[in-house]
């Protein structure tokens, strides 16, 4: 078996969705503190998620286990895009900055998307 075993550090999927957890934490961190407790406690839990539940995915040893993970970051990506539009719309964040993070959110989606596909093709290429 020659196939080199990848560190989670060593994911672009799992840097991505970190860097997005830390660029949203520069926001949260600037919140008052019943702003934090109404809307950024939620953005922060479900953005911080995302990277959380690549990792754990990435421990497990069954294939299907692993993907359900990958299925939960993609809902807690899904729902980070949510309280980042409603930043937007509440004036929290200015448009260019709601565009910077949401261009890192759009670039986690279509990696998580790959990584997800190519675990199923994992699975195939390992029963054939």
């Amino acid at each position: 078996m020659n196939e080199k075993y990848v560190l989670l550090e060593e994911l672009e999927v799992y840097n991505d969705a970190l860097e997005l957890g830390n660029e949203v934490w520069k926001v949260y961190s600037t919140m008052n503190w019943h702003d934090q407790k109404i809307i950024g406690d939620q953005l922060i839990t479900a953005t911080d998620s995302v990277a959380a539940n690549v990792a754990e995915g990435y421990g497990r040893y069954h294939f299907l286990d692993r993907i359900k993970f990958y299925y939960n970051s993609r809902g807690s990506l899904l729902e980070s895009k949510h309280w980042l539009k409603l930043l937007l719309e509440r004036k929290f964040i200015n448009e260019e900055l709601y565009n910077s993070l949401s261009s890192i959110a759009e670039k986690v989606h279509v990696k998580l998307n790959i990584y997800i596909k190519a675990c199923y093709q994992q699975r195939n290429n390992q029963n054939n």
